[in-house]
């Protein structure tokens, strides 16, 4: 079931199936882990599809991460990063977790699934983003449910070079965050916060992307340090 769920929904987002074997490995190994470690409240197989493999498949269809240099925030799981990472492989990825034994899982499962390529990196996000190895350097940060939009804009911004684009993946009831965040993501070198809402496939559910494009650098005094 958690195959056919899967395959249909790629249909839906217009995305081939060809990666369907890599994702359901991912999934077998996800929900293995999961039993030792906590990855994820979602155990039910044909959810995990459509929940998380399939939701996080919709960064896609835009075509906007093909080829580029992206970290994913806070990846916890793998989500959405790994999952993008399986679908694109011309995508050039990093994990970003600050639980050590959440990285050293996600490079089992990259090194499994022939994906040598994947930078896995524990750090803590608002001191990564300090270093010049780091900040700036990627066109791409994404983050999924990671913290409100204030934060998350404040953690992930200072990653994406000028020019690039910071999405974030959200509920459909977080207007407010959003309107709060503006602000900062406007001192942090961002403009407007551009919302999509989104159904998820196979589901009732809406979702949104919240996609900020950054013209300007970010000020060295960001991020600040959180207690």
């Amino acid at each position: 079931m958690m195959e056919t769920h899967l395959r249909k929904g790629l249909a839906e987002l217009g995305l081939g199936d060809d990666a369907a074997p890599s994702l359901l490995r991912f999934g077998e190994l996800l929900l293995e882990k999961n039993k030792v470690m906590n990855l994820t409240a979602i155990t039910d197989p044909c959810e995990v599809a459509r929940l998380h493999f399939l939701d996080s498949a919709s960064l896609l269809p835009s075509k906007t991460l093909h080829g580029r240099k992206v970290i994913d925030v806070g990846t916890g799981g793998g989500f959405p990063g790994l999952v993008l990472k399986i679908l694109d492989p011309s995508i050039q990825l990093t994990l970003l977790d600050s639980l050590g034994k959440r990285i050293d899982w996600l490079q089992e499962v990259c090194e499994e699934l022939g994906l040598h390529d994947v930078v896995c990196l524990k750090g803590r996000a608002e001191e990564t983003a300090r270093q010049k190895t780091h900040r700036e350097q990627y066109d791409v940060a994404v983050s999924r449910a990671l913290a409100s939009m204030p934060m998350l804009a404040e953690l992930c911004i200072p990653y994406v070079k000028p020019g690039g684009l910071f999405l974030a993946m959200k509920s459909n009831k977080t207007d407010e965050e959003i309107e709060a965040a503006e602000p900062i993501i406007q001192t942090l070198g961002g403009d407007k916060p551009f919302v999509m809402d989104y159904p998820v496939p196979g589901t009732d559910i809406w979702h949104r992307i919240v996609t900020v494009a950054k013209p300007r650098p970010t000020p060295k005094a960001y991020p600040r340090k959180w207690t």
